[in-house]
């Protein structure tokens, strides 16, 4: 591979002086990506040490014991409101001992996202974690990158500003990926095979998906996560997602990324070879390991996450994608294809479906029968047309609120 903006033979260095463990932020700290990369760092601190913290602000009380614990220079919290609470917090952990900077406010985590450290780890949930990554991009930070959204709805953008290999991908899929590729030459690439685990509801007809409920959906078979997550996970548009992303990432065409799924989860995604060779990446369920790859590389971190036990006798099994059941990842491909603001609106109405679909008002094939209702009446992109950050922002507006009238439309109609 070469070029790409996820290059595992390429060890782009961020622009930090000095030795020592190498210097972290941590986007989304409170959130599962964010809580077990602190794991992560506090069993490994003559690795790793964090400087800053941020958060939404729905878990002050943890985002003030986390930096206590890791000793940060700077917390910042996305809600404004919640500064009064978080000093608070903060002030009972620390006691009589130097507090740390606060900042507090929309775009607070984007100002720590350019501070000096080696690595930011953008563990944000959703598209609001665009304007962090392009700040650690600008900044010559190494950016681990669990925010999948900030690519897929800002491709352009942050391909016009990230240097090749710039990009360590945490997603458990694109961190396979990453290793796999290791195997041969971008030109030896046949092409790459993303794993899904199905979901809750994998083997179901698109019938049987009618009636489920949102606590039939939340009930993930393999990994725990946050509901919006967890939902993508059952209707796969997690897996279109992460199609887009792998495009993205590797600069593999769309017809050249296949799904393919397999429920016990212990291969994370394979690359095959034009000899034929696949090599798959595979551990137990477990996103330290991928963390650890994004916060580490070039360096493997030893004792990450657990391993397989090969002495024990276990089955994987692999299932052809029932696309018609489960549409999301051919729409995601045709979204990725049309490209310019088309995979902000898809993002950003999934978003607001899956609130729908919690709050009842959508049934659960609703969900991305809405989206593809928003993403046609969203049309194509003009040819040549420059993406800006304020297109994306103004497609996403557009497509939330689109999407919420869809959504209204169909309880009434469900109600009559």
């Amino acid at each position: 591979m070469t070029d790409s903006l996820a290059d595992p033979h390429l060890r782009y260095s961020a622009a930090v002086p000095g030795g020592g463990p190498r210097e972290i932020v941590i986007l989304g700290s409170t959130g599962s990506v964010g809580t077990q990369a602190i794991d992560l760092v506090l069993r490994n601190p003559e690795r790793f040490t964090v400087t800053a913290l941020s958060a939404a602000g729905g878990r002050v009380e943890l985002l003030a014991e986390q930096a206590h614990r890791l000793g940060v220079r700077t917390v910042a919290v996305a809600q404004a409101d919640k500064e009064p609470a978080l000093r608070e917090a903060l002030a009972a952990r620390y006691g009589r001992e130097p507090l740390p900077e606060v900042l507090a406010g929309p775009d607070a985590a984007t100002e720590l996202a350019r501070s000096q450290c080696h690595t930011v780890l953008n563990g944000i949930t959703g598209s609001i974690g665009l304007a962090p990554t392009l700040a650690a991009l600008e900044a010559g930070r190494t950016l681990a990158l669990a925010n999948k959204e900030s690519l897929i709805v800002g491709g352009p953008l942050v391909k016009a500003v990230a240097k090749p290999g710039q990009i360590i991908p945490v997603d458990s899929e694109h961190a396979a990926l990453f290793q796999a590729l290791l195997g041969g030459t971008r030109s030896e690439v046949r092409k790459l095979v993303v794993t899904a685990s199905g979901g809750p509801f994998r083997g179901r007809t698109k019938a049987e998906l009618a009636s489920v409920t949102p606590q039939d959906a939340l009930a993930h078979p393999t990994w725990s996560m946050g509901p919006v997550i967890t939902i993508n996970s059952a209707t796969l548009v997690n897996k279109g997602l992460e199609v887009i992303e792998a495009h993205l990432l590797y600069d593999i065409p769309f017809e050249r990324i296949e799904v393919v799924v397999h429920p016990q989860s212990y291969v994370h995604s394979m690359v095959e070879f034009t000899d034929g060779s696949t090599l798959a990446q595979a551990t137990p369920p477990d996103m330290r390991g991928p963390i650890a790859i994004g916060l580490g590389w070039p360096d493997r971190v030893p004792d990450a996450a657990p391993a397989f036990d090969w002495s024990k006798a276990s089955t994987w099994e692999f299932f052809p994608l029932d696309t018609e059941a489960f549409p999301s990842v051919d729409l995601a491909r045709h979204v990725g294809a049309l490209g310019g603001t088309a995979p902000a609106v898809f993002n950003a109405a999934n978003e607001e479906c899956v609130d729908a679909f919690l709050s009842g008002q959508l049934p659960f094939n609703g969900i991305v029968d809405t989206v593809a209702e928003v993403v046609a009446e969203h049309g194509t992109p003009a040819a040549g047309t420059r993406l800006t950050l304020s297109d994306v922002l103004q497609a996403e507006t557009w497509a939330r609120a689109r999407a919420r009238e869809l959504a209204a439309r169909t309880t009434s109609e469900a109600r009559a």
